[in-house]
């Protein structure tokens, strides 16, 4: 080489400016791959027989390509253009090599197109962790570089076919680089397809375990409304049977006290006349027994929803619910029958129709059930009211 010395205050300047600047985030542009590049870059110089001057501009060249990470990530080879030219005209370096040096610099730029020789040399040195064994833990290093840096995000699957693709395009310039790492870039190549194959296979595995846990149309699906129809059914049975009974309970008391009354007013009339402080909790216990059996009545009435249809206006199957008697019943055979075959050939209008459905029997049953609430609080306040009345009613008597 022509004067090392120069070389060896690049590489102390290099590694002095990467210590105090370079982000520690960057964990594969970092001192070390400078280094190993520059080290290749000098074997690869040395076995084409460059000259003294030549081999010298390559190890400047390789020392400095990277440093443009210091102030960006991307398009950093301006960047180490500048640091070059500047540190190099501070040591009387002249011009024309100068020159030569950033242009093989801007020659590791992506897709970039190498025109003489050092140019291809640094190139090959640059990216010969391809034809290593570090290959795989170097890669791993990039793409965590390329999550922070760039947001460029992998799956295990999309990395894998990602790196295959990469190795598969690149190819050494030189012929001598070719020779050095052909035989592990071989290696690597295999390597990866079998991590890719690996992962295709994990993926398949992870992908067959999620469409198992989704429900399924003729099980898990058709399970959930049945079981869903049958709940609201007999939640709608019980609301039912509790309307029910609180109408017989009721109407056998108002019977009872108004055929009690009739008795008494008729036979007996100026006995219960005397006796009109029982007036007011008979008058309670009526009321509560009439408001309690109006909305048990209520509650138990049938409702039947039901929508506006113009014979001119097609039906919408998605938006209509023509398993519902109220709707059906409103609209002519023909258009029904339509209707039903549309449902029966596309799912999402059988499944928005049975969830129609569902959304109606709750709004139903939310309605009996409150109305059902409210005659069960009648009867419970007005028999209390009820006794406290007769209780007044005989104390004062």
């Amino acid at each position: 080489m022509e004067d090392q010395e120069i070389v060896r205050q690049a590489s102390e300047y290099v590694f002095k400016l990467f210590k105090e600047r370079l982000s520690q985030k960057l964990v594969y542009h970092n001192y070390k791959h400078t280094f190993e590049t520059a080290k290749e870059a000098l074997d690869l110089g040395e076995r084409h027989k460059l000259s003294a001057e030549e081999l010298q501009d390559l190890a400047l060249a390789a020392w400095f390509h990277d440093t443009g990470y210091i102030t960006t990530y991307a398009g950093h080879e301006e960047e180490s253009v500048k640091f070059a030219t500047e540190w190099l005209e501070q040591q009387k370096y002249p011009a024309d090599r100068i020159q030569r040096i950033n242009e093989c610099i801007m020659a590791t730029k992506p897709n970039s197109v190498p025109t003489f020789l050092l140019q291809e040399i640094l190139i090959d040195a640059d990216m010969s962790s391809i034809g290593k064994e570090s290959f795989f833990a170097s890669a791993e290093l990039l793409r965590v570089e390329w999550e922070i840096f760039l947001d460029k995000f992998f799956t295990n699957q999309e990395w894998a076919q990602f790196q295959i693709d990469f190795l598969l395009s690149m190819s050494f310039k030189t012929s001598h680089a070719q020779r050095k790492f052909a035989s592990q870039l071989g290696l690597n190549i295999q390597e990866q397809r079998s991590r890719l194959k690996k992962e295709s296979k994990k993926q398949k595995k992870k992908n067959k375990k999620q469409r198992e846990t989704l429900a399924q149309p003729k099980r898990g699906i058709e399970t959930m409304f049945r079981n869903t129809y049958r709940t609201h059914l007999n939640l709608s049975a019980i609301a039912d049977n509790k309307a029910n009974m609180m109408i017989s309970i009721n109407a056998i008391i108002l019977s009872i006290v108004i055929t009690y009354l009739s008795a008494k007013s008729s036979v007996t009339g100026a006995e219960f006349a005397q006796h009109r402080s029982l007036i007011l909790p008979i008058g309670s216990l009526l009321l509560t027994t009439l408001g309690s059996i109006v909305f048990a009545i209520i509650s138990a009435q049938p409702e039947v929803t039901s929508f506006s249809f113009k014979k001119k206006e097609k039906i919408n199957t998605r938006k209509v619910n023509l398993l519902f008697f109220g709707n059906f019943t409103n609209i002519p055979l023909e258009d029904f029958q339509k209707g039903m075959h549309e449902i029966m050939r596309d799912k999402k209008s059988l499944y928005n129709n049975m969830i129609t459905d569902i959304y109606y029997l709750g709004e139903v049953l939310d309605r009996k059930y409150k109305i059902l609430r409210i005659s069960y609080s009648i009867f419970m306040v007005g028999l209390v009211l009820t006794v406290i009345a007769f209780g007044i009613a005989v104390a004062y008597y």
